[in-house]
């Protein structure tokens, strides 16, 4: 079964048998390791039942790790927690605690918001002074992607205290994507959107830089979800719609599985791909979605509207 793991999870690669052929971990395609809370028992069961066990203890592994980490930050330097926890967990993390701390800043006085941006100054130097030193390939990934995150943490900063932003439902503040850990479980928000965190294991990746436009699509594509519907990225070609969708799948611990639409499709084969999303829980991305004949288009709209209602 290991080949096949992929085609079912974002990024399960192997999982890791002990002598009793129990199943104790999980190794993405980077070769991060993941260690189970308990161990999974496929022996004696069939595959559809064990596997819905291993896709439940993913979920429960990576929200333990990711308790794990938040709890872990205060007692060490960021430059050494950043490379003790898994890639996942240190990059939802940090945003955690970065919007707790923004929140704490504004209600901390009127300079406060500006001596956290000199903070976030002090991580990000720390952070390229770290990724210069001699770390494991893993490491590396890790500390690249929070840059990228660490660089977008601290221009929205700066952003907040150059219009003197000190009201937490300030829409310069609840337009961005803000990480909360309430009723035990980790919640994403923006501006009226309130999305649970998924805890698909996404493996050790690289993200993409956040622009102005990024920060634009995610609020509109969140806002989407709140009214439960999807998002029609447009714009010539090249220029990111896929890879900030698949972001904002990551962003949110979502399966995001990306499609290439082509002519010949038929509202049969949609249908059945809907199918499998509906059991799966997972988003997709049609790309090219124009390219499906009109005729074709008019059921899929059927389609979607029976699903959405």
């Amino acid at each position: 079964m290991q080949p096949h793991l992929r085609k079912v999870f974002e990024n399960i690669n192997e999982v890791e048998f002990d002598k009793d052929k129990k199943i104790l971990a999980m190794m993405s395609a980077e070769k991060e390791k993941v260690k189970f809370v308990k161990p999974v028992d496929p022996n004696k069961k069939n595959v559809e039942d064990w596997r819905g066990e291993l896709e439940e203890m993913m979920r429960l592994s990576v929200r333990e790790a990711f308790l794990n980490a938040v709890k872990d930050y205060p007692s060490r330097k960021r430059t050494e927690w950043a490379v003790s926890h898994p890639g996942q967990v240190i990059l939802n993390g940090s945003q955690i605690i970065w919007t707790a701390d923004v929140e704490q800043s504004f209600k901390a006085g009127a300079t406060a918001v500006r001596e956290y941006w000199d903070k976030l100054n002090e991580y990000l130097l720390g952070l390229v002074e770290l990724v210069r030193t001699k770390l494991s390939v893993q490491a590396k990934v890790t500390v690249n992607a929070l840059i990228v995150i660490d660089v977008h943490a601290k221009d929205v900063v700066e952003k907040l205290w150059r219009a003197s932003i000190h009201d937490v439902g300030a829409f310069e503040w609840i337009s961005q994507l803000r990480y909360y850990w309430e009723t035990d479980n980790a919640f994403v928000k923006c501006i009226q959107t309130n999305f649970p965190y998924g805890y698909e294991y996404l493996g050790n990746t690289l993200r993409l830089v956040i622009t102005p436009l990024t920060d634009k699509c995610y609020m509109t594509l969140m806002g989407a979800l709140k009214l439960n519907l999807g998002g029609a990225p447009a714009g010539p070609a090249g220029t990111g719609k896929t890879e900030s969708v698949k972001d904002l799948a990551k962003a949110l611990a979502k399966q995001c599985v990306v499609f290439n639409c082509s002519d010949s499709m038929d509202y049969i084969m949609i249908g059945k791909f809907f199918k499998g999303l509906a059991s799966a829980g997972a988003w997709c991305c049609f790309d090219e979605f124009n390219r499906i004949n009109i005729e074709v288009l008019s059921v899929i709209a059927q389609q979607l509207l029976i699903l959405f209602g």
